[in-house]
């Protein structure tokens, strides 16, 4: 079979992760303490491939744009990295997309400001770039784009763009543009360099497709957009939709197809699900939850990819929604927690005030701590583990306001989390700010990054032990026990590094 267009990503991109999701973020950190090899069998193992070199699993993104150009006419593949060599000789037009292409997002960048060592994502896409086969690909004459949620991170590496010969650009969402650029490819027509998908240009509910092939862990789309408006986060940039029910179950019957072991809901808050406003309702969650679960069966996992800690607060206040999820519908035998990921971003509601005044909705922002205390509650009561993150150095903040973070986080230790400190990246309405470093810290965010360190170290075996009950997970677990014991070292030692250099 001949593919003139192929989609593909490096190989921290191109992964299950071992089914489980989490892991993948581990992505984002340099190797410390293993060889990176080892590292990347941690966080990305290589998928399942068909003789051709498709992955049973891949990246949802991929798999949109994959599903678009095939409705289309086009002779499109996704193509694991290691295999793009059987497609040398045909492939006229190769598409890139990745999460974190050059380490410059959350939390990569910060973990490299801290140790001063490129993150694996870095290093793995700029191997995956460098390679002789792209090389080969690009000097027979093959047209290459870029795109994804991380596009923009190109625009501060304009030289290597032009070193490995990227020819356009994506910053935004592709489903609708794409079609129109991988026709002037073909036909050799001149590309534009840069391509902004704003809000008057992105593609409807129609217009978005039905994935052809598996995601990674069953990712599926149920909702686009979010209505928080945080000025940090350039998903608030794109206007709010929502997937019919027909369109979700469609996905989900595709990964079942195909064998993943679960299905992971995605939105950006999956309790707005055909919300009225930022309030829940419970009509369309349930709906939606047990339908999935009729297509999923008992043993297949279900996680949430995002929810924010107000609509659990109120979902759970008003309407016991969390508990009827979770124990009418959700958990049992097989299921024993659900994962998903939250944002705390600051326990000071002055800051809140500023940069995300409508995160707390409906209640005022005044009480937003005591809102991330009680959603943090709820969801120990009902086995929902959050990652949860929470950002330093934004703009405007203060040591007082670093300070109540930290009241806030050690308010928290009774709940089972994981809590993940991110520096500061400038996107959304605040990309105009710079980048928060190593350099810039203060004793007091010295203090956060300890406390919330020893919160997630705290509950890490616990998790563990849920997480990876399998004991085909066991050297996964060995893994990870011994990295937490060698972090746990060089955090002491490292964070009285940095005292000394605050100091001076």
């Amino acid at each position: 079979m001949v593919f003139e267009v192929i989609i593909t990503t490096d190989r921290t991109m191109m992964s299950n992760h071992h089914g489980k999701e989490f892991l993948g973020f581990i992505a984002t950190g340099p190797p410390i303490g293993m060889p990176e090899k080892l590292w990347l069998y941690i966080c990305a193992p290589k998928p399942r491939v068909d003789e051709l070199g498709r992955p049973i699993e891949a990246p949802y993104g991929l798999r949109k744009i994959e599903a678009v150009l095939q409705d289309a006419g086009f002779k499109a593949a996704i193509i694991d990295p290691d295999h793009l060599y059987k497609h040398v000789d045909v492939v006229k037009v190769v598409l890139i997309g990745h999460h974190d292409y050059f380490a410059y997002g959350p939390p990569s960048s910060e973990w490299w400001s801290l140790t001063g060592i490129e993150p694996v994502n870095r290093r793995s896409f700029i191997r995956f770039m460098n390679n002789p086969v792209m090389r080969r690909v690009k000097e027979k004459g093959a047209k290459i784009i870029v795109g994804g949620p991380a596009a923009w991170q190109w625009l501060y590496e304009l030289e290597l763009a032009e070193k490995w010969g990227v020819d356009t650009i994506v910053d935004g969402e592709g489903e609708k543009i794409i079609i129109e650029l991988v026709e002037k490819a073909l036909k050799g027509e001149e590309l534009p360099r840069y391509v902004y998908v704003g809000v008057d240009n992105v593609p409807s509910v129609e217009e978005i497709p039905v994935i052809k092939g598996a995601s990674v862990n069953g990712l599926v789309e149920i909702m686009r957009g979010c209505p928080r408006g945080c000025k940090f986060c350039s998903v608030t940039l794109r206007p709010l939709r929502f997937i019919p029910l027909e369109k979700v179950l469609a996905e989900v019957e595709v990964n079942i197809r195909a064998g993943v072991k679960g299905v992971i809901l995605h939105s950006e808050d999956v309790l707005l699900y055909y919300a009225d406003g930022i309030k829940p309702r419970p009509g369309p969650v349930l709906k939606l939850h047990e339908e999935v679960i009729k297509k999923i069966g008992e043993k297949r996992s279900l996680a949430w990819a995002h929810v924010s800690l107000a609509a659990i607060k109120y979902a759970e206040e008003n309407d016991k929604l969390i508990s009827k999820l979770t124990q009418e519908l959700i958990l049992n035998e097989h299921r024993k927690l659900i994962g998903v990921e939250v944002g705390i971003e600051t326990g000071s509601p002055r800051l809140a005030r500023e940069i995300m005044i409508a995160k707390s909705k409906p209640y005022p922002v005044e009480i937003w701590p005591e809102i991330v205390v009680d959603a943090f509650r709820i969801m120990h009561e009902n086995m929902i583990i959050p990652a949860a993150t929470v950002i330093l150095g934004i703009p405007g903040e203060t040591s007082d306001d670093v300070v109540k973070t930290i009241e806030l986080i050690e308010k928290l230790k009774p709940y089972r989390s994981i809590i993940v400190p991110m520096f500061f990246v400038p996107m959304g309405a605040l990309k105009k700010n710079k980048w928060f470093l190593r350099d810039h810290l203060k004793p007091e965010h010295i203090d956060a990054l300890r406390v919330m360190f020893e919160h997630t170290v705290y509950w890490a075996e616990d998790i563990m032990k849920i997480y990876m009950s399998s004991p085909l997970y066991l050297p996964v677990r060995f893994l990870l026990k011994y990295f937490i014991g060698y972090v746990k070292k060089k955090v002491r030692e490292y964070t009285g590094k940095l005292e000394e250099i605050v100091k001076k």
